[in-house]
């Protein structure tokens, strides 16, 4: 692994999201959506907690993820720059993980603004820094996963408006898996929940930070991206 390469890829990739109006744009929408419920919550319902904040973050990046990723590669394929990057000795996994860091990263840099809601609930009341800490660390994984999902949906598509309607619902139903365990025959409800993002985010987001719940992130993580390769790979083939 050449870790030269990723970096170039890395930082190429996170110049261009700051070079045009995308990463202003679905970072400005993401931070106004987020604070209003969060606004709400506090001042409306006079509800101090960062509750709220670790409930909506994962249903936004149903969107937010697929929107930053969607043109990662699909655009490159349709424009055909991806041949040409490929003729460099550049590896299909370092384009891929290259890619998968810089969208994490813009993921990330929307999560700092919102220190400052823990600022004001840290103010108006008393908080459980443990859940908190564990809180945005779920976040961070499950932005991880999300990402790296939406990576694999833009490798294995040219038009980015399908990369995201397939990114949606591959991350739609791994969000979703543990709220239809009630319907599940039972040999599969606990496959189902295990399987499902939100189940594992909920407990990591109490303070309960589990090495099987770690173990489930990076080895999804793993697997999406590398799938992700397998897609550029084909293209060689």
């Amino acid at each position: 692994m050449s870790f030269t390469n990723i970096k170039y890829i890395f930082l190429k990739e996170l110049r261009s999201f700051f070079n045009s109006a995308v990463a202003y744009i679905v970072l400005v929408v993401f931070l106004v959506i987020l604070g209003w419920f969060f606004t709400s919550n506090v001042f409306v319902m006079n509800v101090s907690s960062m509750r709220t904040v670790f409930d909506i973050t994962p249903f936004l990046l149903l969107f937010f993820a697929p929107a930053i990723t969607m043109r990662l590669i699909s655009e490159e394929k349709k424009a055909g720059t991806l041949e040409l990057l490929m003729t460099k000795p550049v590896r299909e996994y370092e384009i891929v993980i290259g890619k998968f860091l810089a969208a994490w990263a813009l993921y990330i840099i929307a999560l700092i603004p919102t220190l400052a809601y823990y600022i004001t609930v840290a103010i108006l009341g008393s908080l459980d820094g443990g859940a908190v800490l564990g809180g945005y660390l779920g976040l961070i994984l499950v932005g991880a996963v999300f990402v790296a999902v939406s990576v694999f949906g833009s490798s294995i598509t040219e038009n980015q408006v399908v990369a995201f309607i397939i990114s949606f619902l591959i991350v739609f139903i791994l969000f979703m898996l543990d709220k239809v365990v009630n319907y599940a025959p039972n040999m599969l409800a606990s496959t189902l929940e295990f399987l499902s993002i939100d189940y594992h985010f909920s407990n990591i987001s109490r303070g309960v930070v589990d090495s099987r719940d770690i173990l489930y992130y990076f080895s999804t993580i793993g697997f999406t991206l590398f799938l992700g390769t397998l897609a550029l790979q084909k293209r060689r083939w």
